[in-house]
């Protein structure tokens, strides 16, 4: 494997490249074109490959006595120096990215990318570790609003929505982890509740999500709202059976939990302006 195949697979590639793609379909919803609309995907690939490289920096030592071999540093792919010297660089250049949209954006998405940060040191290992998701993915959809010219406020509805997403991809995305989890000490909420209770929390927040995009926006809700709407409540329970019925790490929940919002980004933009 190259070393920059090896740094790509470090940064946590697939969550980071969906919530990236879904702000950047939001952004061009709401209005961004040109290099407003670059500024806006380069600004939030940033937050998401800083958080993502920072992540396997600080668990390097953790995956390699778990045998994690899907994880470049364990592997040996990759040096634990140039992870982390990538994820600094990337934290400072998420602000950067964001300067000509505006102070206002500028500092939404630095304050964004901290409460990712967060969660990596030191909330990862405690009962609070869905509320850096719940405050970072809130304020994503805030930033790409205050980016506009006019750098008007964010609806209620698109940031509770954003939040209760985020909090829902937190409980989905460390079920796959849960034993290595326990066998290493990380203890975030998700484990103190177990599986199947992270299951039925990532399901009702990601529909709660789903709700709140269909319901939220004003007007009755429109053909789409309510197909997407179905869409989710179809994808989910999908996911959960082949997570149950997966053998080694189910991923298969935290995958839909993706589509879900792919799913809930078009049915924004088709919910009307924002």
């Amino acid at each position: 494997m190259s070393r920059a195949l090896a740094l790509l697979r470090s940064s946590h590639p697939e969550p980071g490249a969906a919530v990236t793609l879904a702000m950047t379909l939001l952004a061009f919803g709401a209005g961004h074109r040109g290099w407003r609309l670059l500024c806006v995907g380069l600004a939030v690939a940033a937050t998401q490959l800083a958080v993502g490289w920072v992540n396997d920096w600080l668990d390097a030592d953790r995956d390699r006595r778990t045998g994690r071999r899907d994880k470049p540093i364990a592997d040996g792919a990759i040096s634990r120096r140039t992870v982390a010297i990538s994820g600094l660089l990337a934290a400072l250049a998420a602000p950067l990215a964001a300067l000509p949209l505006g102070a206002a954006a500028t500092v939404t998405i630095a304050v964004a990318a901290v409460c990712g940060l967060l969660y990596d040191w030191p909330l990862k290992s405690t009962p609070f570790s869905v509320l850096p998701y719940l405050a970072a993915f809130g304020l994503l959809p805030v930033f790409v609003v205050v980016a506009l010219p006019a750098h008007p406020a964010p609806p209620a509805w698109l940031v509770a929505a954003a939040a209760l997403l985020g909090a829902g991809a937190h409980f989905a995305n460390v079920l796959p982890d849960l034993d290595d989890d326990a066998r290493t000490g990380v203890r975030g909420l998700p484990h103190r509740i177990g599986a199947g209770n992270s299951r039925l929390a990532a399901a009702a927040l990601l529909l709660g999500a789903t709700a709140a995009l269909v319901l939220g926006p004003p007007g009755a809700p429109s053909w789409s709202g309510w197909l997407a709407g179905a869409a989710a409540v179809v994808v989910l329970p999908i996911g959960w059976y082949a997570a149950q019925r997966a053998r080694g790490r189910p991923v298969a929940l935290f995958r839909a939990v993706i589509v879900v919002a792919l799913i809930d980004v078009v049915l924004l933009i088709f919910s009307g302006p924002v």
